[in-house]
């Protein structure tokens, strides 16, 4: 890859179910991220964006909408031998923005890449030291 000039970061579609699906299988193999049906994906879609490079997906974010409130920024994957070069940076963007410009007020991320995320402005606390807390209740997905 020349540079991040080369991306392109757009709203994904239904046409791009199969190749998100390519390009999560590995990290769904290493359980990185959940599974995800087909119609799982079309669903995320609504609100995902894909990057590309050269018209192929090397990367791909969601934004769930839980309320006015609430979202989550999921299933954020970028293809390996391409991390670290700001494309999940410019897919959180994409997602934040969107979150902004429905008036949503708080984005959260569960993750095992706090670094990133801290990096792109997310923290343990908001405002009023409200802090989000979590029970798992099995093992496996």
């Amino acid at each position: 890859m020349s540079n991040l000039a080369d991306i392109v970061v757009r709203p994904a579609t239904h046409v791009d179910v199969e190749g998100i699906e390519t390009l999560i299988a590995p990290f769904v193999d290493a359980k990185r991220v959940l599974p995800r049906t087909q119609d799982e994906l079309a669903e995320l879609v609504t609100n995902g964006f894909v990057a590309e490079l050269n018209g192929q997906i090397v990367g791909f974010a969601t934004l769930e909408i839980y309320s006015r409130k609430l979202a989550e920024i999921r299933s954020l994957c970028v293809q390996e031998g391409l991390q670290g070069k700001g494309i999940g940076r410019l897919l959180t963007r994409a997602c934040v923005d969107l979150a902004t410009h429905r008036n949503i007020y708080e984005v959260m991320v569960i993750t095992s890449s706090e670094e990133f995320f801290r990096n792109c402005g997310f923290d343990f606390t908001l405002p009023g030291e409200k802090k989000a807390l979590f029970l798992q209740t099995r093992d496996e997905h």
